[in-house]
């Protein structure tokens, strides 16, 4: 019997340890506006601070193309080469994962959440060492998009 306690212990400790890994693969924000209004205060907080921003994917509106439903779903893709560049520098294959992307969304019980990639999974999933850059990143996306969700 203590065999058994023993295995569902571990079991359930190596459930836990991937489920809280999986949490902290993002960063998701509740936003009290709508996705369009997210975004557009995102995209001025970034471009004040002077970082530039490459395009914005809506996905409802290509689903609607398609003839197929989604609900309202934005993507903001943005970067800052001072920080990037050193990022591909130590493992070029980063360069799948930037520019950053910043993801609003309306789920399913109309609550609008502002979703990012922790630069945590970013060092992680690319072998990086320059934790100096991976701190700059993830305090620069946290302070960007707490602005816009004010």
């Amino acid at each position: 019997m203590k065999k058994f306690a023993y295995l569902v212990s571990i079991i359930c400790l190596f459930t836990f340890t991937a489920v809280a890994n999986a949490a902290e693969k993002f960063i998701v924000k509740k936003s009290s506006y709508s996705v369009t209004e997210t975004l557009d205060r995102l995209e001025a907080v970034i471009k004040k601070k002077g970082i530039t921003v490459f395009t914005r994917v809506d996905h409802a509106k290509g689903a609607g193309k398609a003839g197929l439903n989604m609900r309202d779903t934005q993507l903001l893709i943005f970067g800052n080469p001072k920080m990037g560049t050193p990022l591909m520098n130590e493992n070029i294959l980063m360069g799948l994962d930037l520019p950053m992307k910043a993801l609003a969304y309306k789920d399913d019980k109309g609550q609008v959440w502002l979703a990012y990639l922790n630069p945590a999974e970013l060092q992680r999933r690319h072998d990086i060492k320059n934790q100096k850059i991976i701190n700059k990143m993830t305090n620069a996306l946290n302070g960007l998009t707490n602005a816009a969700l004010k």
